[in-house]
């Protein structure tokens, strides 16, 4: 997934500012609009814990049925992963690729692709975004 709000590493002077303060990057990232509102509806609290992507993983998926909303809903699942792994695993971090694709840097050095996992889950509920979590927070 493609941030164009948050601008690209090769941009040239004059073109619109890109966030490099860590917070501001973590707090846009955390947003998630989409599955906050899907979740609150759903009587889901997303309080950026472990136990909320729990609570994520039991919800009834009646988003796989709309087209249009299974893509962005997927993106934000995956923000929202790579929000709480943020918050909860020591060193965790934000890293903004090149090509404006936001993903997990841990304290290893491993980088996570947290969006295209969102999407998988989305798509299929298949891994689990606790699941994902255990294994992220384990390494």
């Amino acid at each position: 997934m493609n941030l164009p709000f948050l601008g690209h590493g090769h941009k040239k002077s004059g073109d619109a500012a890109r966030p490099s303060d860590p917070e501001s990057v973590a707090a846009l990232l955390s947003e998630c609009e989409l599955l906050r509102s899907h979740a609150a509806r759903a009587g889901v609290r997303l309080d950026d814990t472990p136990a909320s992507l729990e609570a994520l993983d039991q919800l009834v998926p009646r988003w796989r049925d709309d087209a249009e909303t299974l893509p962005g809903l997927g993106n934000d699942a995956g923000l929202y992963l790579g929000t709480v792994v943020v918050r909860t695993v020591p060193g965790a971090a934000w890293r903004i690729r090149p090509d404006g694709e936001p993903v997990v840097r841990l304290s290893s050095g491993r980088e996570v692709e947290v969006t295209g996992a969102g999407q998988d889950w989305a798509a299929s509920g298949v891994p689990e975004l606790s699941q994902l979590y255990a294994e992220i927070a384990e390494t």
